[in-house]
């Protein structure tokens, strides 16, 4: 099923967010005060519309509490991100991330509830939108275009299964170049090493081999 997303701001920012979690095959709706950036999303976005989220009135017409998350991505206006942060916790919204234009817009954030703050500078919008849309992937980098590296919770689906048993490198063309173990890194593990419960799966690849991987052993 589906994850239903609305990205709040249409900036750079919030528009890399809009087309990643659309890539991603994610429903999205996009907000927005400004006609001509709604309009450029119009094609892009499930749904695209114009609108001021500090009004109370107008969340509740886009029935923004549906929403399985939130994205408040508003550019330099730190009040309206603010009020509209505010007013998707009073409205119920169970995960909100919000951009944060500095650290005492972030202190404000998390005081009034955010789940998620994040600084556009130090992160990247298609790696914030993977991690939102999967709850097994902790960690993203973007190596080029089309591979990454990306850190993956071990499912109990694979669970007590070697790495020879997953085939993983013939199956899904990607490489598990290390293992996360409590506190320590298997670096290159050995084909006969089992998977533990709570393992982190470091692997390396196209994103598209990576997806399959991941769906494959999460469903």
């Amino acid at each position: 099923m589906k994850k239903e997303f609305a990205v709040i701001g249409l900036g750079r920012f919030g528009g890399s967010i809009v087309r990643a979690l659309i890539e991603e095959g994610m429903e999205v709706l996009a907000i927005d005060m400004n006609e001509d950036r709604v309009n450029e999303y119009a094609m892009i976005a499930s749904h695209a519309v114009i609108g001021d989220t500090t009004e109370e009135n107008v969340l509740k017409s886009l029935g923004i509490r549906n929403f399985d998350h939130v994205i408040v991505a508003i550019g330099d206006n730190i009040q309206s991100s603010i009020l509209t942060t505010l007013m998707l916790k009073e409205l119920g919204v169970e995960n909100i991330t919000v951009k944060a234009q500095n650290d005492y817009h972030e202190k404000v954030l998390i005081k009034i509830g955010a789940d998620h703050v994040v600084h556009p500078e130090r992160d990247m919008g298609k790696r914030i939108a993977h991690s939102i849309v999967s709850n097994n992937v902790l960690d993203y980098l973007e190596l080029s275009d089309e591979h990454s590296i990306v850190e993956i919770v071990a499912s109990p689906k694979i669970e007590g299964k070697t790495i020879i048993d997953l085939d993983i490198r013939a199956r899904f063309g990607i490489n598990i170049v290390a293992v996360k173990r409590g506190g320590e890194i298997v670096v290159s593990p050995q084909g006969n090493d089992p998977i533990h419960k709570g393992d982190i799966l470091i692997v390396i690849g196209a994103d598209s081999d990576i997806n399959r991987f991941e769906k494959k052993t999460v469903d």
